[in-house]
């Protein structure tokens, strides 16, 4: 039975080429694709894919808080991270998210497919690169925990965040979340509460940060 792959990157070239080298592979099959973090998360709830491989950088909804999601709703669903960051507090984000494994954007192919193949098959994979930072970081119990993105907020603070640096108006995240623009009000006086901020513009630059949004 082939190994059902979704892939989310916002970046067109990247699933085009991952895409066109995954055909070569037998036993793995690219079932979809998605350019934002909620498409991710809408996929793996509709197609229930063995893995799906989520960028971290993702717009409309970070990598870390799509992953939070699909975990929650598709606990079946395999997340593997694939990014460019190798910031443990990124990493860990990820997998304290529920991911799989995280992967480099600088691998190999035949590292990614091994990567793929291993988190189908329950296992976890994480680059060699940044595997040592990540044990020791577990290993050391007694150390300063390592604040992990946006680790003030909860995770629906974090998503409107997200929406707000990336320069969507209330109503807009009001419609995307399902929720009454009162709402939306209520979570970003909290929210500036919490974090000592006063204007949009710090609230981007928090965002960017902590890798809450690349915009």
């Amino acid at each position: 039975m082939s190994i059902r792959v979704v892939l989310a990157d916002d970046h067109r070239i990247i699933r085009e080429g991952l895409r066109a080298l995954l055909e070569q592979e037998q036993d793995i099959q690219l079932v979809a694709e998605a350019e934002t973090g909620r498409e991710a998360v809408q996929l793996a709830r509709k197609l229930t894919p063995h893995v799906l491989v989520m960028d971290l950088a993702m717009p409309d909804l970070n990598g870390i808080e799509a992953t939070r999601q699909v975990v929650k709703e598709s606990p079946q669903v395999k997340v593997l991270g694939l990014s460019m960051h190798t910031d443990k507090r990124f990493i860990l984000g990820m997998l304290e998210a529920g991911a799989s494994g995280y992967l480099l954007k600088d691998c190999a192919f035949e590292e990614f497919v091994n990567a793929v193949r291993s988190v189908a098959a329950g296992g976890m994979y994480l680059s060699p690169r940044i595997a040592g930072a990540v044990v020791r970081e577990r290993l050391m119990p007694a150390a300063a925990p390592v604040s992990t993105p946006g680790g003030a907020l909860t995770p629906r603070e974090r998503e409107i965040v997200q929406l707000i640096a990336e320069g969507r108006c209330t109503k807009e995240i009001a419609d995307l979340l399902s929720v009454s623009v009162k709402t939306v009000e209520t979570h970003r006086q909290h929210i500036m509460a919490k974090l000592n901020i006063n204007s949009v513009a710090e609230l981007t630059k928090f965002a960017i940060r902590e890798g809450l949004t690349s915009f």
